[in-house]
């Protein structure tokens, strides 16, 4: 299937590649499609991903997976809001969380609080407010430039 997207242009998108959040995310119920785009040639970890709205080609997301800045993040989720998803485990349970990048980039956060909740089985997700008291702007500019620093130190060892 061929997606107009604002950031990437016209790109191919395999319809099992195709996301469906029924409920929306929170604040934008329209929008229920969406793909995962990502840069194929980064290998190391701490990448960013788009979550491209299918709905609307002006709208994507910057995402990560949270526990690429929060090793220990394993929100508690009410299992009754996991149901339509269809049954998930360790293998077909991917967690995304949405970014923010604000003009002043030291500000840049991540949401810990509304992650997306993604059955790689089914193609179902649905954007969950997590019952933990964590943060919903987790600050991570610091944490990813230190991480990029050590990377590049390592790089210079080899």
């Amino acid at each position: 299937m061929k997606a107009k997207t604002r950031l990437f242009g016209e790109i191919d998108i395999e319809e099992e590649k195709i996301i469906t959040l029924e409920s929306g995310m929170i604040g934008l119920p329209e929008m229920q499609q969406f793909a995962l785009i990502f840069d194929n040639e980064k290998k190391s970890g701490g990448s960013i991903k788009w979550l491209q709205s299918m709905d609307d080609p002006e709208t994507a997301f910057p995402v990560m997976d949270p526990t690429e800045i929060a090793a220990d993040y394993n929100p508690t989720i009410n299992d009754a809001l996991l149901q339509p998803l269809g049954t998930l485990n360790e293998e077909n349970t991917f967690v995304i969380a949405v970014l923010t990048v604000p003009r002043n980039v030291k500000e840049m956060s991540v949401n810990l609080k509304a992650p997306i909740v993604i059955n790689t089985d089914t193609g179902k997700g649905k954007q969950i407010i997590v019952e933990d008291d964590v943060p919903v702007k987790f600050k991570i500019y610091e944490l990813l430039k230190s991480r990029k620093e050590k990377a590049g130190e390592q790089a210079c060892l080899h």
